[in-house]
């Protein structure tokens, strides 16, 4: 089987390339990925050698090149992780995430299409990387309340509302059009490779050079934290096992304040708590995000390796393990790092 996955460079879809190029070494894995600044080849390029793996450079919202690309390959798995991500680039430019996260999506969609109607080659599955934060958020004072697939739908930013109208149409696709289709959605995610932009690699960057910790208001919202790798292994089981139409839940059960998170980093890298600087709240800054995946573990048999505890020493090590690689990012020295 062939499988495009989009977005392959960036924090999570690296870590799944890892994950299922070497573990089904039968199938083949093309990624696709724009290599914008989040996009970082060295994440991948160890793949290089691996005889199932190719890397094209692409931007999703290139229509005939996504189209030109599907009519070569004719893929029979699609997965899309490609998006922008970080809330605060949302706010800045919400244009850019429509483009990406909803342009690009529909051209993904387009080109299944075509695929299927005009080379007569249908995809078994096109699969929708989400996240929670389509959901909105939940209040402080319920730790009772979490977010199942039947919650609806309440956006905060431009970021969840250009993940929720992506979603939005892939399910319409499925209607209309009868296309193979499942959805997932994810709590926040951590592991090695996370571009540091966002909250653990921030801080364990700066923590490193003894710098101030920027924490948002008084560092109260609650956020569901899984590992990198057991939301992918939950992704690759809906992929391969799910029901078409559906939409599966991946949280972490591992429910943490900012600020207990950024202590918890400060603790094992034995940095005094005087390095954080509380910082004015973000707009529309989501209280608290807690997911029920009760669904993807009863139908897909899905299983949480990593607690937070074992899961952040782990991620910790890999930062101080890997300071080039920050560094490198630092510098921009990875924006080299594709030769073709």
């Amino acid at each position: 089987m062939k499988f495009l996955v989009t977005g392959g460079a960036g924090f999570i879809g690296s870590n799944y390339l890892h994950y299922v190029v070497n573990k089904y070494p039968e199938d083949d894995f093309i990624c696709l990925d724009a290599l914008t600044y989040a996009g970082n080849y060295n994440n991948i390029k160890i793949l290089e050698e691996k005889p199932n793996y190719k890397f094209v450079k692409m931007d999703i919202r290139d229509k005939e090149a996504v189209e030109k690309l599907f009519k070569k390959e004719k893929f029979d798995y699609i997965i899309n992780f490609a998006a922008e991500s970080h809330v605060d680039n949302s706010i800045k430019n919400p244009n850019l995430f429509a483009e990406t996260n909803i342009i690009g999506t529909m051209n993904l969609l387009n080109a299944a299409r075509k695929m299927r109607d005009e080379e007569n080659h249908p995809i078994i599955r096109y699969h929708q990387v989400s996240t929670d934060e389509v959901y909105g958020d939940l209040p402080l004072d319920r730790p009772d309340l979490l977010f199942t697939e039947e919650t609806p739908i309440h956006t905060s930013s431009p970021y969840s509302s250009s993940k929720a109208s992506a979603d939005l149409f892939v399910l319409a696709y499925a209607r209309t059009f009868k296309m193979p289709v499942t959805i997932s959605r994810c709590s926040n995610n951590y592991g090695a490779y996370q571009f540091p932009e966002k909250l653990i690699p921030v801080v364990i960057s700066k923590a490193l050079k003894n710098e101030p910790i920027p924490v948002y208001g008084k560092g109260e919202n609650v956020r569901d934290w899984i590992h990198v790798h057991d939301h992918n292994v939950g992704v690759d089981l809906i992929v391969r096992k799910g029901h078409n139409g559906e939409v599966y839940n991946l949280g972490g059960h591992s429910e943490r304040t900012n600020l207990e998170v950024v202590k918890t980093i400060l603790k094992q890298l034995g940095k005094p708590e005087s390095l954080i600087t509380y910082v004015t709240d973000r707009p529309g800054h989501d209280l608290r995000y807690a997911i029920d995946s009760s669904k993807s573990e009863k139908e897909l048999g899905w299983e949480r390796t990593y607690n937070f505890e074992t899961g952040m020493k782990e991620t910790i090590d890999w930062y101080v393990n890997n300071e080039e690689w920050i560094e490198s990012i630092e510098s921009g020295a990875y924006k080299e790092a594709y030769k073709h």
